[in-house]
């Protein structure tokens, strides 16, 4: 039985399959004949490919003797012919029999990278406010493909949300200047004004009264939640740590770092490292 994704193309169902079908899937087109013994070879090889990407991919079977219309559509002059199309247009094609793998080194220039979905999710979840799950969907992108410009200005993005700005900052560095398009610069406004906003007047102060009285081990921890909530995590641990290195009694201080080791996006290395450091402390 075939699969559901490879299918017989006939003028009845031509429009759907490869005009409609295209816009869901990439379609590779098979022109072939009975007679073909070349044909023979490669269609085998076609459905086993389709058969691994049913997500993806659309066989379309076209028998020339059957179908000179369609062949003369196309222009197919010799066989097996293959083309690829997508949304309706011809991506790329070939004649004669090629391997599996130099067919799937074609496909791979014309579908979806594993990253694709990822880059999805974290593009749904930035345009709904849920700058955590953004930023975990967008690293899991980056893992995957760090060489994806994409992948790095969402990532950057959602490091600016979640107060990651040193890591947005050195993203966007690595961002060359012909990438520097609109997704860029309103990257750079997102940066500039997140510094801003995380220097707040209250956590001066704070600074300042610690820097002169070190033991006022309260105050460090009113700093902490002030810089936590400036989503300033990593001098917020480290504030909280210090407190915990020199009272190592004091609860409130494992508390608050726990809390917000748990509150880090999953992806996040801040995370790990923080877990780590806290282990070591207690244990």
């Amino acid at each position: 039985m075939a699969a559901d994704n490879i299918i017989d193309v006939t003028l009845q169902n031509f429009q759907q399959v490869l005009l409609e079908g295209s816009k869901e899937k990439l379609v590779i087109i098979d022109f072939w004949a009975d007679w073909c013994e070349p044909c023979k070879q490669l269609m085998p090889i076609l459905e086993r490919i389709a058969s691994q990407y049913p997500d993806q991919v659309t066989l379309a079977k076209i028998n020339c003797d059957d179908q000179q219309e369609l062949a003369m559509q196309f222009g197919i002059r010799s066989l097996p012919t293959v083309a690829f199309f997508k949304d309706g247009q011809p991506l790329d094609s070939f004649g004669g029999v090629k391997s599996e793998t130099e067919i799937k080194e074609m496909l791979s220039k014309h579908l979806p990278s594993p990253a694709d979905e990822y880059l999805k999710q974290a593009q749904q979840a930035l345009g709904e406010g849920n700058a955590a799950d953004a930023y975990t969907f967008a690293k899991q992108a980056y893992d995957l493909d760090s060489g994806n410009m994409q992948a790095i200005k969402l990532l950057a993005e959602a490091a600016v949300d979640h107060g990651r700005l040193d890591q947005a900052k050195e993203l966007a560095a690595a961002i060359p200047m012909v990438e520097q398009d609109n997704d860029y610069q309103r990257l750079m406004s997102k940066i500039e004004l997140a510094e801003e906003a995380a220097d707040s007047p209250e956590i001066r102060n704070l600074q300042e009264h610690v820097e002169t009285q070190p033991d006022d081990y309260d105050t460090r921890l009113k700093l902490a939640l002030a810089l936590q909530q400036a989503h300033r995590d990593e001098e917020a641990l480290d504030q909280a740590f210090f407190v915990m290195r020199k009272d190592p009694a004091n609860a409130d201080a494992k508390r608050f770092a726990l809390d917000i080791i748990n509150a880090l996006p999953d992806g996040d290395p801040l995370a790990s490292r923080a877990r780590r450091t806290l282990y070591s402390m207690m244990y």
